[in-house]
């Protein structure tokens, strides 16, 4: 029996290694990815150390990868843009000293319901005209249209041709806005930031950088965060009959800290945007009894081949580095448990076993004595 006590008094001086919990093995980490290094086969996985150097290198980087100018498809048509009339479409004509061929809107009825419909296959009738083609025409192509018509029953008429109802052309606004929506193509051209206006605004879930646009079976990312903070207009491109614009959640845009930090959780950036020490703070800070400051590591990137760097925290001002250290979505935070921390879990767990072979010994020792003459 005493010899089980000793193995297991032996056990627990090697218990650091196999003691419960997660823990940073650097030396097993740089094992296992040995030869993954971005430098070729032959280098070794490092792990990089948060300092001034790498702070000041993040920074070009991230100069470097602003998102590049769009190229809006519709960048003519919307410098000489130009309505056309669909089918749907409610059309109001006014001729000039002839009350007969105007239909009086009323000052309860509006223009709408008492307009020229545009029919499915494109015509519309007028009077004196008949049925003619004005799908796909523009106001002045119309208004020069029924003037020639006209002038056969009407001498020099003068008439003017307004859209009263746009009912023709839409766009849809889906996802994270106030009020999802149809939004109507009128003759004021419709950008992706008017939509969104006309859709009542973003909410407060809405991930800005990551714009979709449905067109023609294609896709396309918008980053409307560079339109609104760097005043890219490229990124607002013109809309068409048939686009889809969605804007997506931030559910995906999050980071998570574990390890000895007084509140473990994942944490939504905002604006796609969180450092390093917001990341600690709203998790409530580190873990004043258990943790170990001098080992705060951000994982990033896939399984197969992350990127891990390091901050040494144990003095206060080191966290001025966090500050300035991005994360980015999906990072995972890990601070480390200090020995200490570790080596009194081990023995917390170990304490029920080596009291019971304690108390198994004790009695068998009080059998012998009892046994004995």
């Amino acid at each position: 029996m005493k010899r089980v006590l000793l193995m297991t008094g032996m056990l627990c001086l090697s218990a650091c290694a196999w003691g419960p919990g997660m823990h940073m093995d650097e030396d097993a980490f740089r094992e296992r990815y040995a030869g993954k290094a971005d430098g070729g086969p032959d280098d070794a996985f490092e792990i990089v150390s948060i300092d001034a150097a790498l702070l000041k290198k993040q920074q070009e980087t991230r100069l470097q990868e602003r998102p590049a100018p769009r190229q809006d498809p519709l960048a003519q048509a919307a410098a000489d843009y130009d309505y056309r009339v669909t089918a749907h479409d409610v059309l109001s004509v006014i001729v000039w000293d002839h009350p007969e061929l105007t239909i009086p809107a009323g000052e309860f009825r509006p223009a709408e319901a008492t307009g020229h419909p545009v029919s499915a296959d494109g015509t519309m009738f007028y009077p004196h005209v008949g049925v003619i083609q004005v799908a796909g025409k523009t106001l002045r192509e119309i208004r020069e249209l029924l003037t020639q018509r006209l002038a056969s029953v009407i001498e020099r008429p003068q008439l003017d041709v307004r859209v009263v109802g746009f009912r023709g052309q839409k766009v849809q606004v889906t996802g994270e806005v106030a009020a999802p929506s149809s939004i109507p193509i009128t003759d004021v051209p419709l950008r992706v930031q008017d939509a969104i206006s006309q859709a009542r605004g973003l909410t407060a879930e809405a991930d800005l950088r990551e714009v979709t646009l449905s067109r023609g079976g294609r896709t396309f990312a918008l980053d409307l965060q560079a339109l609104y903070e760097q005043g890219d207009v490229s990124q607002n491109w013109l809309l068409q009959d048939g686009d889809i614009l969605n804007v997506p959640d931030r559910s995906r845009n999050k980071v998570f800290v574990l390890g000895e930090v007084r509140k473990p959780s994942s944490r939504l950036m905002v604006k796609g945007r969180m450092t390093l020490a917001e990341a600690i703070g709203d998790s409530e800070g580190f873990d004043p009894v258990s943790s170990n400051p001098s080992k705060v590591y951000v994982i990033r990137g896939s399984f197969d081949r992350p990127s891990i760097y390091k901050l040494d925290a144990h003095s206060p001002d080191a966290l001025l580095l966090a500050t300035q250290f991005q994360l980015q979505p999906r990072d995972v935070i890990f601070v480390s448990a200090h020995n200490l921390t570790r080596w009194n879990r081990i023995i917390t767990q170990i304490q029920p076993t080596v009291q019971l072979l304690w108390q198994a010994m004790d009695t068998g020792n009080r059998a012998v004595i009892l046994q004995s003459p």
